[in-house]
């Protein structure tokens, strides 16, 4: 972990507490710091949004935005600019974003609050801040040209507006979007009920769901796709760079997801139950509720799920696209499965050695074998596990449920350890008798489909 000369006196998020005698629209004496997280980061909440009364959440592979009291307003600092963020192990993306990150820290607050947002532009390009779900007045909304002014560069703007709900929103720019948003600029904005024992749970968990189209060996998205994307990622990162999600057993356990992809996704939760319980437009009325294995995130919207963690292991999370759970995907790639290669690969080898033909019976081989890679980019599958590789790449991590853990240790602990007997095994007894559908007897008017038929005598010369 890592924080900027920007930082908080010290590393303690109490530090930009000390409130200034000004309040009001007479704004602050001066902008408050802008902190910045240059890596991601697992840990326990570093910055509380309000003290013990209610329980803050956790950002994968993210932070909290610090703020300070200026009379009766929460003042925040967030800083649009370019950044570095690592993708996974082994590659980084210069992207743009907030406070050194991307997505930008999550801003926490609690209903009710007067907050004040300080946004500095120091992108090469106008910007703006939509706060996606909030009730405000509409000159805060942050739709540049419509409802205020563009953030020219180098210039700070000042959004002011009470939180009159609680729930999970986000915020994102208004301006040149197309651009803006696949380079990565987003960020979550949770708003925790007044009432500390409304909605309760033990641990809350927050990641946004974005994509972006990064050829092998560079660096810039790709800004123009508009569906071929080739990283799809939980707050900017892909497996295997994504938090495990640490529960201790016995939790209630809150997981918010927003989408600012082109698509939707299925996310789904190994080992669980759970039920849908807030959107971006509101908390879900308990009689209301439902239940759910698989919860699809739209586009553009937010969901929250919560389950009590009673069973542990390591229990899979992820997009149920086949293609999101995969990294650096080629559009062009030619399905090879059934064919023989064996001869051509013999040629090839005379001419490259080493050269290994793939694909013949399917990808797997590509999970568990360590080839060349051009540079700053990702296996397509990859990730290892105690059994082996794992296959997987883009929107997938691990619910990881364990007894005993200290209420705020999120540090991961290791590899489940299963039970004795409770591990599939392989059967080494005789073969199970396998039943095989009956083959389909074809018709009179389709028997001769897929064979030659050779003309009758008496339509000699008749084509």
């Amino acid at each position: 972990m890592s924080i900027s000369r920007r930082n908080l006196l010290e590393t303690s998020g109490l530090a930009l507490l000390g409130a200034t005698t000004v309040s009001g629209r007479a704004q602050a004496q001066s902008i408050p710091e802008a902190p910045v997280m240059d890596k991601p980061i697992m840990q326990a909440p570093l910055f509380p949004a309000s003290g013990p009364d209610y329980q803050p959440v956790v950002t994968l592979n993210g932070w909290t935005l610090p703020w300070r009291m200026n009379g009766d307003w929460k003042e925040f600092h967030l800083v649009a600019e370019p950044v570095v963020r690592e993708i996974a192990p082994g590659m980084v993306a210069h992207l743009w974003g907030y406070n050194g990150q991307s997505p930008g820290p999550t801003i926490e607050a609690v209903e009710g609050d007067k907050v004040r947002i300080f946004v500095t532009n120091r992108l090469p390009e106008h910007t703006t801040i939509h706060w996606h779900g909030q009730l405000l007045p509409c000159g805060m909304d942050g739709v540049g040209g419509l409802t205020q002014p563009h953030i020219k560069p180098g210039k700070t703007f000042v959004y002011e507006f009470q939180l009159r709900k609680s729930g999970t929103f986000m915020y994102h720019p208004h301006a040149d979007e197309m651009v803006q948003m696949a380079m990565g600029m987003m960020g979550f904005f949770v708003v925790h009920p007044r009432d500390p024992a409304l909605h309760r749970v033990d641990r809350d968990f927050v990641f946004l769901l974005n994509a972006f189209d990064i050829d092998p060996g560079t660096r810039v998205p790709r800004v123009s796709t508009m569906l071929e994307f080739n990283l799809w990622a939980w707050n900017s990162r892909v497996f295997p760079g994504i938090d495990p999600l640490v529960v201790r057993q016995g939790d209630r356990v809150r997981v918010r997801i927003g989408n600012l992809t082109m698509t939707n996704h299925p996310i789904h939760m190994h080992g669980y139950d759970f039920e849908v319980t807030c959107t971006d437009g509101g908390w879900v009325r308990p009689e209301a509720r439902w239940p759910e294995v698989t919860i699809d995130i739209p586009v553009g919207g937010m969901r929250a799920y919560e389950f009590v963690a009673d069973a542990p292991g390591d229990w899979a999370i992820h997009c149920h696209k086949s293609h999101h759970t995969m990294n650096a995907m080629g559009h062009d790639v030619r399905t090879w499965v059934g064919v023989d290669k064996r001869d051509i690969a013999r040629r090839i080898r005379g001419l490259v050695p080493g050269y290994m033909p793939m694909g013949s019976a399917g990808m797997a081989e590509m999970g568990s074998m360590e080839m060349p890679l051009p540079d700053n980019t990702l296996p397509m599958m990859t990730g290892f596990g105690p059994f082996g590789p794992m296959e997987m790449g883009g929107m997938f991590s691990v619910v990881k449920v364990r007894e005993g853990l200290a209420p705020n240790d999120y540090s991961d602990p290791g590899p489940y350890k299963h039970p004795a007997g409770t591990v599939a095994y392989e059967w080494t007894g005789e073969p199970a008798p396998v039943k095989r559908a009956a083959q389909p007897v074809p018709d009179a008017g389709t028997r001769n489909i897929g064979r030659a038929v050779k003309p009758s005598g008496g339509h000699k010369g008749h084509h």
